[in-house]
């Protein structure tokens, strides 16, 4: 079995908008061979999530999920573009999934986009401090932040995780994957997680 590069799996996926797993199988199917993975994934219909990502979506679900022991709460409001997709049972198990995916996995944005520009500032500031303590010199400082910074950026962004039922993809893949295969654009829109006693503790 060919052994595909990580990079190479990567530029398929953002060229295409395809899921990480769909990819690695498109470029082993094709010998690595970018192009022909390309028209592999145009012809399996997974090449289009991306482009069906400026399209409008307004239909959809809002989701609660109540873990048992009624600690932890999760709303969560999903969209599709029609009314028909939003009643299926697919589209309501993944609204399903990516509430127990936030009640599990604590993120407090959807997407890096949404995290404010003070927000990473600050984190820089603390990944800075840590490093000089460490005793790295200047010159690697910057590059040790960016890294810890898209660890930070997986932890807190509910896209860039690991989802909980297959660690291998992160949400955002797992989302590509259901666009392609249902055809319409679906948006993660917002949540809210809540935790008992959650900030009332001294």
């Amino acid at each position: 079995m060919t052994e595909i590069p990580a990079k190479l799996v990567k530029e398929l996926r953002e060229r295409t908008g395809a899921g990480m797993m769909d990819c690695k199988k498109a470029l082993m199917e094709t010998g690595g061979d970018i192009e022909k993975a390309i028209i592999y994934l145009r012809e399996k219909g997974l090449a289009a999530a991306a482009k069906r990502a400026g399209r409008v979506a307004a239909e959809g679900v809002i989701t609660a999920y109540i873990h048992p022991g009624n600690r932890v709460g999760v709303l969560v409001e999903v969209n599709c573009e029609t009314d028909f997709v939003a009643r299926t049972e697919e589209f309501r198990q993944f609204a399903h999934d990516i509430a127990l995916q936030i009640a599990a996995a604590k993120p407090e944005y959807v997407a890096r986009e949404d995290v404010p520009p003070e927000v990473v500032e600050r984190e820089k500031e603390i990944l800075r401090a840590q490093a000089r303590n460490e005793g790295k010199p200047e010159h690697v400082i910057e590059k040790m932040v960016e890294g810890r910074l898209e660890k930070f950026f997986k932890e807190v962004c509910l896209l860039e995780q690991p989802f909980i039922k297959n660690p291998e993809i992160t949400v955002r893949d797992l989302l590509n994957e259901l666009i392609a295969k249902i055809g319409e654009n679906i948006v993660i829109r917002r949540f809210t997680r809540y935790e008992l006693g959650e900030g009332l503790k001294g």
